[in-house]
């Protein structure tokens, strides 16, 4: 949206911030800006090399925090299952409370400079030896915190380059096809964890050390499938990197200059600004941040409570990891076009409501062992993916252009602000009553306060212009 000149005019319905920041413009008229956009052909190529990383983050999400190291490190190997979980769950909340920190500040920092690419580079180098330190856990009881700590760190970093490619979705997308491209994203991600699970399981864990026999002392099928997960990572990071041009550095040099600690100055302003104009936003980034926080407790202790409390083992729950991921994974892509034609809420609300109730069962029903866990479980997953991506798209409706990587850092904080909710529920709750099934009833309690609190969040956006100077 265009930036309204000192001095300007502006219509009744428009308020101006008085000190150079949002305008708020609730015409649904689009701008000749947005009109132009709207027809803006964008690069298939483009579009494919930003959903890379997508694809090559299964690596962290998929295999590091979900089916493959973080069953691993809370086993028996590592000592009490009970113990290790609550210890993942709080190490897991912690680094939440680091991505808060620091989230708004470095992307602040990378719109002002033009830095947005470099940073996602950098960050996704970190996640890439973080994996790689994951390697070297092997499996006894003296490895267990290392593990957790290595985690941890790597689940910061990656949140960090996360703001940074969400930034860019707006770059590879115009107002007609976010919802489509956002979609197609979160969908190869999910296709990703499939072959790369696949791979894994085939190659490392199936039978006794996969088809290329590998030893299973001190945990070695699982470190090398890690190997393969970092190099996984590594190697479809850098699409995106090539493809995307580096986002464009306002020309404001003031901006340009400001430090570390006074972007966060500049959030508060953001805050206060958001709140005056547009208050939906603000209740917007609540629900998500709560959700959301809800949403990666699915996925997080998934795999866990498949191995803990259900009884899978390993290459079990690769199996249900492939099939989690093909649902998941059909449904957001699915889930794009709806986004599209119908806006993002009703997606979103739809999606609580299916988690909430699934979520619920697999609690009630546990009883009934494994096959409880597959039809309730696999539910869960059909309905994760298109809050995930309906959120993004959410958000990225309002954002104006050159300030993406300060609105999605201010996502990322309000998200990690409230990151502590799910692992730390799931840990009280398992710690409370002393079984790792109980840890659903907290992630389920998480989805539910967030699907309340988005309830009168309004389906109609406004769009935000980008700050006055």
């Amino acid at each position: 949206m265009p930036v309204a000149p000192h001095g300007a005019a502006t219509p009744a319905h428009s308020p101006v911030a008085t000190r150079s920041h949002y305008v708020l413009r609730v015409s649904t008229a689009p701008s000749p800006a947005d009109a132009a956009s709207v027809d803006l052909k964008i690069p298939t190529r483009k579009i494919l090399a930003w959903g890379a990383w997508d694809w090559g983050s299964s690596a962290f999400n998929a295999v590091a925090t979900t089916f493959v190291f973080t069953v691993y490190l809370t086993g028996k190997s590592f000592g009490d299952v009970t113990h290790n979980s609550a210890a993942l769950g709080f190490a897991l909340g912690v680094a939440g409370v680091l991505v808060a920190l620091t989230a708004p500040a470095t992307g602040e920092l990378t719109d002002a400079a033009g830095k947005r690419k470099l940073w996602l580079g950098i960050f996704s180098g970190l996640v890439a030896l973080s994996l790689l330190a994951t390697v070297f856990v092997k499996a006894d009881p003296a490895f267990l915190w290392f593990g957790i700590v290595v985690i941890a760190l790597g689940t910061v970093f990656y949140e960090l380059a996360a703001v940074n490619y969400n930034a860019m979705l707006t770059q590879v997308s115009t107002p007609k096809t976010i919802g489509k491209v956002s979609g197609l994203g979160w969908g190869l991600g999910y296709v990703g964890g499939i072959v790369l699970l696949l791979i894994v399981y085939v190659l490392f864990i199936s039978g006794d050390g996969g088809a290329l026999h590998v030893s299973t002392a001190g945990g070695w099928n699982i470190r090398l499938s890690m190997l393969i997960a970092t190099i996984w990572f590594a190697v479809f990071a850098i699409p995106v990197l090539v493809a995307v041009k580096e986002n464009r550095a306002p020309t404001d040099l003031a901006r340009q200059r400001r430090s570390f600690f006074s972007a966060y100055v500049e959030l508060w302003h953001t805050l206060v600004e958001l709140w005056r104009v547009s208050r939906n936003t603000i209740w917007f980034l609540l629900a998500s941040a709560i959700f959301r926080d809800g949403l990666t407790g699915v996925f997080t202790f998934g795999g866990v409570l498949a191995a803990g409390s259900f009884g899978f083992s390993s290459g079990e729950v690769i199996i249900f990891a492939i099939a989690a991921n093909i649902v998941a994974g059909v449904s957001t892509i699915a889930s794009g076009p709806l986004d599209d034609r119908v806006g993002p809420k009703p997606v979103i609300i739809t999606s609580l409501i299916g988690l909430v109730i699934a979520g619920s069962l697999v609690f009630v029903f546990h009883s009934g062992g494994q096959t409880v866990f597959w039809v309730f479980a696999l539910i869960l997953c059909l309905f994760v993916g298109p809050a995930q991506s309906c959120s993004r798209t959410f958000l990225a409706r309002v954002i104006p252009e050159g300030r993406e990587g300060e609105v999605f850092g201010l996502y990322a904080t309000t998200g990690r602000a409230a990151t502590f909710l799910a692992p730390t529920a799931f840990g009280l709750f398992v710690t409370l009553f002393g079984h790792q099934i109980y840890g659903i009833i907290g992630i389920v309690i998480v989805l539910l306060i967030g699907l309340l609190v988005m309830l009168p969040v309004k389906a109609s956006q406004e769009k935000l212009a980008a700050k006055a100077r």
